[in-house]
């Protein structure tokens, strides 16, 4: 069931809420292995593509396939092969991180040894092995953040969408997030579509980047490919440059 080579592929898949089209005819093609990094500004389609995308939500129209399963008819399936942190994700604070991620794996089916090799495993890699047993209210905003990316990989997923993973967070905290997605693309292989509006950490972490704009796909490519097509400096100028966003410096200096 899986394609190899072709972990999501889409064909003018649309979604509409009343007079609203927030995706437009998506054609979009991601490589398994691959990091992915949607931006777009808010508002532009990226968590409505990444609630079809993982089995949340059904599309108006048009046609996807992700991991090898039908957007349309086997969205049970594709919600068990891929794992899915959104924006505002909950943590129960009165939990440890152990017994949070003992609880995530029962509503996903997983229990005894290998749930707790599993766990031991995720906490190993993110650096937690020795807080495990501490309340999560205790924890720091990285920290949690760790612990909500160990949920979404407890049951080994061949796709991770990864909404927003950086909101709320300061830089810090940021950084541990760009360096534990890396860690994890080397170490499981495991492929990642990642929706932000943060160029820089786009740029760091993603090898294949897509721009979303009221809803329809306007560029796919690598970072460095969009930098020099569009002739600028860095991610954040051509973002802005394809997108239409400008910053008025003189208006600025008026302020002041």
């Amino acid at each position: 069931m899986v394609n190899n080579r072709i972990c999501i592929k889409t064909e003018g898949l649309t979604k509409t809420f009343g007079s609203v089209q927030a995706v437009k005819e998506l054609d979009l093609e991601v490589k398994s292995g691959s990091r992915f990094g949607f931006l777009g500004p808010n508002g532009a389609g990226k968590t409505t593509t990444v609630r079809i995308l993982s089995g949340l939500l059904k599309q108006t129209s048009g046609t996807g396939t992700v991991c090898g399963y039908d957007v349309s008819t086997q969205r049970n399936s594709i919600k068990a092969v891929t794992g899915l942190l959104p924006e505002t994700p909950g943590l129960y604070s009165k939990l440890s991180a152990v017994e949070f991620l003992e609880f995530i794996g029962a509503l996903n089916g997983r229990n005894g040894d290998s749930l707790h090799q599993r766990i031991d495993r995720l906490l190993a890699i993110l650096g937690l092995e020795g807080r495990q047993d501490d309340l999560l209210e205790s924890y720091s905003s990285g920290m949690k953040q760790k612990v909500l990316m160990a949920s979404t990989l407890l049951h080994d997923p061949q796709l991770v969408f990864l909404d927003e993973p950086t909101s709320r967070l300061d830089p810090a905290a940021s950084a541990l997030v760009k360096d534990l997605i890396l860690l994890l693309a080397e170490e499981n292989e495991t492929s990642f579509f990642i929706c932000t509006h943060i160029t820089s950490f786009a740029e760091d972490v993603c090898d294949v980047i897509g721009i979303i704009n009221e809803g329809q796909l306007v560029i796919v490519d690598s970072p460095q490919q969009i930098i020099e097509s569009t002739k600028t400096r860095d991610l954040e100028e051509a973002y802005l440059k394809i997108i239409g966003g400008k910053v008025d410096r003189q208006t600025l200096l008026t302020w002041r």
